[in-house]
């Protein structure tokens, strides 16, 4: 099953991977942007349709909104499909898609003030505003220390076993973006979609299942501490998304402090336990 698997996730990764794929994303997402601005507009004059009308925002700032969540779309999957490459990477993925998250947030906020916006009706808002953008800011900040303290350890034992962890985690991936494709087509049918919430309760998920299994090739206590400390920081994110505004930004934050710690102790430490595991009664 591993391997049909395997040659599934490559085609599609491959796919997705390509230049003229992220060119084709980036001009429906422009061309998205455009259109709504434009049925923005004519819903303020009150020139749409009576049916369509009461669909349609009147704060030009909801177009932004639009497209940030097609974006956030694009590197959901991305995270999915990174989840077979790099572990840690995956996990750092996550933080990126939460910090732009937050960017969202911000507009989001905005983009219920009525047009023009005036300080008078944006002061009960500011703060919230200015929390979503200093939580992104931080986490862009951590995570830039986190990437540069990863140093990707080979995983003990031979080249079988190595070969069928990856491609377990091709699989792993590969169901992600299966569970990914039935929550966007979800998300799209509903008011107000829940398809972040729900897509990081199955990321949590699946990354304790890669630490459980894991333990087939390595029972090394600072490789568990590693992979479990980082699935735990994901279990952070998820309590985030659903967090009052200030909450969130700051459980971001902390855990990305979390993550890059248990990054950097794992890198500091990991020579003493190997050197604990090599080491015999008597000698």
């Amino acid at each position: 099953m591993l391997d049909p698997g395997s040659r599934v996730f490559d085609a599609i990764a491959d796919r997705f991977e390509r230049a003229s794929t992220r060119r084709a994303f980036g001009t429906v997402v422009a061309a998205a942007f455009v259109v709504s601005l434009l049925a923005i507009e004519l819903a303020r004059r009150g020139w749409l349709p009576a049916t369509l009308a009461p669909h349609v925002p009147v704060n030009h700032f909801r177009a932004v909104d639009l497209a940030f969540y097609l974006v956030l779309a694009w590197e959901v999957a991305a995270l999915a499909i990174g989840l077979a490459a790099s572990v840690a990477n995956a996990a750092g993925k996550q933080f990126e898609v939460f910090s732009l998250i937050l960017l969202r947030h911000a507009f989001q906020a905005f983009g219920h003030l009525d047009e023009p916006v005036t300080w008078a009706q944006a002061h009960d808002v500011a703060l919230e505003i200015a929390g979503y953008g200093a939580g992104a800011l931080a986490l862009f900040v951590v995570l830039g220390l986190y990437y540069r303290a990863q140093r990707h350890p080979p995983l003990p034992g031979g080249e079988g076993g190595r070969s069928s962890f990856v491609a377990l985690k091709k699989l792993v991936a590969l169901l992600l973006l299966i569970i990914y494709a039935v929550l966007a087509g979800r998300a799209a049918l509903q008011e107000q979609p829940d398809f972040f919430t729900s897509f990081y309760t199955v990321l949590v998920l699946a990354d304790v299942f890669l630490v459980l299994v894991a333990l087939r090739h390595s029972g090394a206590y600072h490789l568990i501490f590693r992979n479990s400390g980082l699935a735990a920081a994901t279990v952070l994110l998820r309590l985030a998304l659903t967090a009052p505004p200030l909450w969130s930004a700051g459980l971001g934050v902390a855990a990305g402090l979390f993550a890059l710690g248990v990054t950097l102790v794992s890198n500091r430490f990991a020579p003493v336990f190997d050197a604990l595991a090599r080491h015999r009664p008597g000698d």
